[in-house]
């Protein structure tokens, strides 16, 4: 896979700035903990459960730790666990107070077929007796990685053409570079930028997502973040974060560039 480093950011970014472009902020959250999650049994798309007594304090957590984070828009799966989860942070922010939560279908989990409701082991050994790594194993009546993928696509778009249409004026005249290092503080990365979408889904579909960002959109990775890491399963209420540069074409919203802030991150429940 071609990589994409600092060089290849600059030079994207010299581009932005020689044309009208919108800078937004987005950042994806993993739902809080189920008893499911709790006890190692897949949920997918059937099982529709509520948070656990822990979720509903990691969930309050991310709240606290995102709460003085300026958000323009929320996307949210209309599933239980995640709706609950958004439902959380938006309560704590201020600037959530007059947003509508966009419940979108198109970040449900992966469909995990014949093996939703039982354990993630078993689900494990289906894929070892196949011969099939565990995470893009596909179960009969299951999702394959690439029918995620495709809801993954159809998402951003969507995300964009809404994010654009809505904002595009809110675009500034000259866009400031981005602070050249992360600070370990809860705005890092859009503490400069006028619109920040909010996007609570699930552990398969974020590690979906992440892959077809770096691998497919190019995204600029943070200094000594490897593909591993990158690519492994997000805590429950774990968040990763990007900044993007969109620009109009006709009728239409298309990415510039995508650059990764930070990924999986977890400090607000390892306290």
């Amino acid at each position: 896979m071609k990589k994409f480093g600092l060089n290849h950011f600059l030079s994207v970014l010299d581009s932005v700035r020689s044309m009208k472009a919108l800078t937004f902020g987005l950042t994806l959250v993993r739902h809080a903990e189920t008893m499911y999650n709790q006890k190692g049994l897949l949920q997918g798309q059937a099982i529709d459960s509520p948070l656990s007594e822990t979720g509903l304090q990691q969930a309050e957590a991310a709240g606290l730790y995102l709460k003085d984070v300026v958000f323009s828009n929320v996307f949210v799966s209309d599933m239980l666990r995640a709706r609950q989860t958004a439902e959380k942070i938006m309560q704590h922010n201020s600037s959530c107070s007059g947003l509508q939560m966009v419940c979108d279908p198109l970040l449900k989990e992966k469909s995990f077929g014949i093996a939703e409701g039982g354990r993630v082991q078993d689900f494990k050994e289906m894929a070892k007796a196949v011969g099939e790594p565990f995470p893009d194993f596909t179960p009969p009546g299951g999702e394959t990685q690439e029918q995620v993928k495709e809801r993954v696509k159809t998402f951003w778009d969507k995300m964009l053409q809404r994010i654009g249409a809505v904002h595009w004026d809110d675009r500034r005249q000259e866009e400031a570079p981005p602070r050249s290092s992360v600070e370990g503080k809860a705005d890092d990365g859009v503490g400069d930028v006028p619109v920040h979408a909010l996007v609570v889904t699930h552990g398969a579909y974020m590690r979906v997502a992440l892959r077809y960002i770096v691998e497919e959109l190019h995204c600029c990775l943070p200094r000594g973040c490897d593909e591993v890491h990158v690519f492994s399963l997000s805590p429950n209420t774990g968040l990763c974060r990007f900044r993007l540069n969109v620009t109009k074409q006709g009728n239409r919203f298309v990415l510039l560039d995508v650059r990764c802030v930070f990924v999986h991150r977890a400090e607000h429940i390892q306290k």
